[in-house]
């Protein structure tokens, strides 16, 4: 008796009875023979609930455990099934191993540890097991663990974004805490319907509860939104609003690039010369970080880039200027809200005044979701933290590229971020 609870300490076992332990010299692996504990035999394997027996089912199995040192080990039991008045006839829970699982509670709960902090090939050679049994374990724990935790308690701030976890423009939404700063919903796709997924599983009266919503301006976030949280102050994010006059910026210094190539090629030709790239359009295209960059990181050379821009493409610097002018209206928000919205009116009015179509276009954009950008600015409320989550998240993508499901990277995803990270086991 006392050797057998030796074994069953050392093999994670509980409620569990080892009948005995052999080991296989051919195989090189180490078998317990166990049955369950009196109290656990006779179960559901899906509800735990206690049923009348049904047959011997397939005979004995095999559970994989946690080695021995250098020594694989495992757990042998009869597997016989029960009929259950509401899940039919299934195989009889067991309390060494989840319902359907292959390994132990222990085994699983390291490798869950594990994926959360170790690489792919640490995982894979140190347990000897392949990288997509690696997923269905970290699958199996999240869905262990989401049954047993409230994800949605307490949510009152929320920012919502998409991140490419695929080539092939395979995107997931993720959805996180303000408060908490936790990832609390992620889900496969990037459109209204996947995050009307997450506000239908939230349920109608906690979304009654959310108060505000940063991200980007997507259309289809702002019609989710508007639909299922009408009450919910939007706000939109400001790098979101920059990066479209960068992108506007961008576009006016290609289009000079193109009409100063035109006009040199034209040159060339009337002189019957081959055409070769002039200064003016080497220089239009260099000066791309010369425009990107914020004004107090520019080097001395990119300095002397922005000065020939001023003098020989005037429009372009007017656009320059307009870019910072917007960035400059979210770094006044930071001081005086107030001062920042009398700010941007004006930005707007500047724009649609400037005659430079990419942003008389962008003004339109700014006017259209102008409360969403005013409530930013009054609440100091921006997506970076789901920016930083998505960060988070690229760098488990990028350690579980061998992953070929969503769910499973989305289960480790919320395992490592969403505050219930995996535990090894009797730590």
């Amino acid at each position: 008796m006392r050797n057998a609870r030796v074994w069953a300490g050392l093999l994670g076992l509980r409620k569990t009875v080892v009948e005995r332990v052999e080991f296989d010299e051919q195989q090189q692996v180490l078998v317990a023979s166990v049955r369950p504990g009196r109290g656990r035999r006779r179960r559901c394997g899906v509800c735990d609930r206690r049923c009348a027996g049904y047959d011997q089912g397939a005979g004995r199995r095999r559970w994989r455990a946690l080695d021995l040192g250098t020594i694989r080990a495992y757990v042998e039991a009869d597997a016989p099934r029960v009929s259950c008045p509401e899940h039919g006839v299934v195989v009889a829970a067991v309390p060494w191993a989840r319902h359907g699982a292959g390994h132990t509670l222990g085994f699983d709960q390291t490798v869950a540890w594990l994926a959360t902090v170790c690489a792919k090939s640490a995982v894979t050679d140190l347990l000897r097991i392949a990288w997509r049994t690696v997923g269905n374990v970290v699958a199996r724990v999240w869905a262990d663990t989401e049954a047993h935790v409230d994800l949605f308690d307490g949510l009152k701030r929320i920012g919502v974004d998409e991140i490419s976890y695929r080539k092939g423009r395979k995107y997931l939404t993720v959805v996180v805490d303000h408060d908490s700063g936790r990832l609390v919903w992620a889900a496969p796709g990037a459109d209204k319907a996947a995050l009307a997924g997450f506000f239908t599983r939230l349920g109608p009266e906690r979304c009654a509860r959310i108060t505000h919503i940063s991200s980007d301006a997507a259309g289809w976030i702002r019609e989710a939104v508007t639909e299922h949280c009408p009450q919910a102050i939007r706000c939109a994010d400001p790098f979101h609003v920059v990066a479209w006059a960068t992108d506007a910026l961008d576009e006016l210094r290609r289009a000079a690039w193109n009409q100063v190539r035109g006009a040199a090629r034209g040159t060339t030709r009337a002189n019957n010369r081959n055409h070769r790239p002039t200064g003016d359009t080497k220089a239009l295209k260099n000066a791309r970080w010369a425009l990107w960059k914020n004004p107090e990181n520019l080097t001395l050379r990119q300095k002397e880039q922005l000065d020939w821009i001023a003098k020989t493409q005037p429009a372009l610097y007017r656009a320059w200027a307009l870019k910072e002018g917007l960035r400059t209206v979210f770094a006044i928000a930071r001081r005086d809200p107030a001062e920042a919205i009398e700010a941007l009116d004006r930005w707007i009015s500047w724009a649609r005044r400037c005659r430079i179509p990419q942003f008389v276009k962008l003004a339109r954009s700014i006017v259209r979701d102008r409360d969403a950008i005013i409530a930013t600015i009054t609440n100091r409320l921006s997506n970076a933290l789901v920016e930083s989550t998505n960060t988070k998240i690229r760098l488990i993508i990028r350690r579980a590229f061998g992953f070929h499901s969503a769910d499973a990277i989305i289960a480790l995803a919320m395992l490592s971020l969403g505050g219930h990270r995996p535990e090894l086991p009797d730590r």
